[in-house]
């Protein structure tokens, strides 16, 4: 019962929003730091220097004459391409066909015979005693065509650096439009050496690559069939 009641304000809270969202549309998140990996307030500083080869004023390893304008630290933000074109066709057919039968008799059986002919008065043949007969036959087919095309640039923010020197990104950019709300997702692992000179990265060139672009709104709420509904076909035995 106590249980009950502390969840009842959750869920008024939680209908208050949906109600909210529902006549005033969807709202943009707060922006805020993209992961809890690392602290929320980075110190802020002068990069750390680093060591120009011997007799030399240029870096080893740097892209630019006085620094390398690649992400590396954490805080740092780097550009991610994601060009999705993907085509997949798969077409499966399976048919399975059974028959079987079964004929048993005896001949003789210590005399026994005799008296299942008493038991079965209207007739009894030892040589043809059992009979089974049984048939199985099952036929399937399946086809699948894909076909996604995505093309997205978003802006990732450095959240961790590995003990190995690679990077742990995440980006989050939401774009509303009238009473909808398109987001997009990515996060993953790259390393240094992938990040090209314009400080851009491929999604290919991610590990561990999460992306997600989905929507929420009017238009996403119509096309998503009610919970009720859900529930039913997920759970349903038949």
């Amino acid at each position: 019962m106590r249980k009950s009641l502390l969840l009842l304000p959750l869920l008024m809270l939680g209908a208050c929003s949906t109600v909210e969202e529902a006549v005033m549309g969807p709202q943009l998140s707060d922006m805020g730091y993209p992961a809890a990996l690392v602290p929320l307030e980075q110190p802020m500083g002068p990069p750390p220097s680093e060591a120009a080869s011997a007799g030399s004023l240029w870096r080893a390893g740097s892209r630019t004459f006085f620094r390398d304008q690649r992400a590396r630290r954490v805080g740092d933000i780097l550009t991610v391409e994601i060009q999705i074109d993907d085509r997949a066709s798969i077409q499966n057919s399976t048919t399975r066909d059974r028959t079987n039968e079964t004929q048993a008799g005896i001949g003789a059986l210590f005399g026994l015979e005799n008296a299942l002919g008493q038991a079965f008065p209207s007739g009894f043949d030892p040589s043809n005693l059992v009979e089974l007969e049984g048939g199985a036959s099952s036929s399937g087919s399946g086809v699948i065509q894909r076909a996604e095309r995505v093309n997205l640039t978003v802006a990732a923010v450095v959240t961790a650096v590995l003990p190995n020197g690679n990077l742990v990104i995440q980006g989050r950019q939401e774009v509303r439009t009238n009473r909808e709300v398109r987001e997009l997702l990515v996060s993953g692992i790259v390393r240094p050496e992938d990040i090209s000179s314009a400080n851009t990265i491929n999604h290919t060139q991610i590990a561990e690559a999460r992306i997600s672009y989905g929507g929420r709104g009017d238009v996403s709420r119509m096309q998503s069939p009610p919970a009720g509904q859900s529930l039913v076909e997920r759970f349903s035995p038949f």
